[in-house]
């Protein structure tokens, strides 16, 4: 009894932790509200987004045998439009044998050297990039849906701190932007409210698709921090928090953004 009321407990105190100083429900927008009638279009439009090319580059090395075991991803997982609904809107998750959540890229890669003894993928690499756009893809229209476990706590409570810390040169936290003064602009750009519903995500700017640590760590130079390499346990807190932060938000996946 009592360790029921203590899980209880804990999850409740999750989820109040987390909900402190958000973005009202009902105020929550997506970066694709605040784009232009062109932006708006080619993402709507498979045809027109650029990212869909990810997308079939993913679908074709779902289906292709690679590492020491043979194997396809398709072997163990099936057709990825059944058995990936849904998957990317519970990303970063806990991984109980690394003790700690894990990114939707990081879960792609440990797939591939545990299961298909293959080596990692390269961060921002075509190859990861495709095949998280191709799991994150079919998702596309499901509300984000992560599960407030004890577990996840201390790690959520990590990324929220993060989100809410002062740093770098300018002495800036995300929080002052992306809570604060979403909807003004700066530079000329409007500035969201950083729900990470559409990654990974083709930017105009970069004249390709990107990963939310990519943006991340963008950011983080922005205000002259010190950016985390990628993977980092301290990038992968953030992304659980963000996330958790845009919960009942819909996967727009893959987003195009300015």
């Amino acid at each position: 009894m009592r360790t029921t009321v203590g899980a209880v407990l804990g999850a409740l105190a999750l989820a109040a932790a987390a909900v402190a100083g958000e973005i009202p429900t009902a105020e929550r927008r997506s970066g694709y509200d605040f784009m232009g009638r062109e932006i708006r279009a080619m993402q709507d439009d498979d045809t027109a987004n650029p990212g869909m090319l990810w997308v079939l580059e993913g679908g074709a090395l779902w289906t292709r045998k690679t590492g020491a075991d043979g194997k396809a991803c398709a072997d163990c997982h099936g057709d990825a439009r059944t058995s990936m609904k849904g998957v990317a809107a519970r990303h970063p998750a806990f991984d109980a044998a690394r003790g700690r959540p894990v990114s939707l890229e990081q879960r792609i890669n440990a797939c591939r050297t545990d299961r298909q003894q293959a080596p990692a993928l390269a961060w921002e690499s075509r190859e990861l990039l495709a095949l998280t756009a191709h799991v994150a893809r079919q998702s596309r229209g499901l509300p984000i849906a992560l599960a407030p476990a004890a577990p996840m706590q201390p790690f959520l409570d990590a990324g929220r701190a993060a989100f809410h810390r002062r740093q770098g040169q300018l002495n800036l936290a995300c929080s002052q932007c992306h809570d604060d003064l979403w909807g003004r602009k700066l530079a000329g750009n409007v500035i969201p409210q950083a729900h990470p519903t559409g990654y990974p995500i083709y930017r105009l700017e970069w004249q390709g698709l990107g990963s939310l640590q990519r943006r991340l760590r963008n950011c983080l130079v922005g205000i002259r921090a010190e950016p985390y390499a990628y993977g980092a346990p301290e990038l992968v807190d953030l992304e659980l928090y963000l996330m958790w932060r845009a919960r009942g938000m819909t996967i727009e996946a893959p987003a195009v953004r300015p």
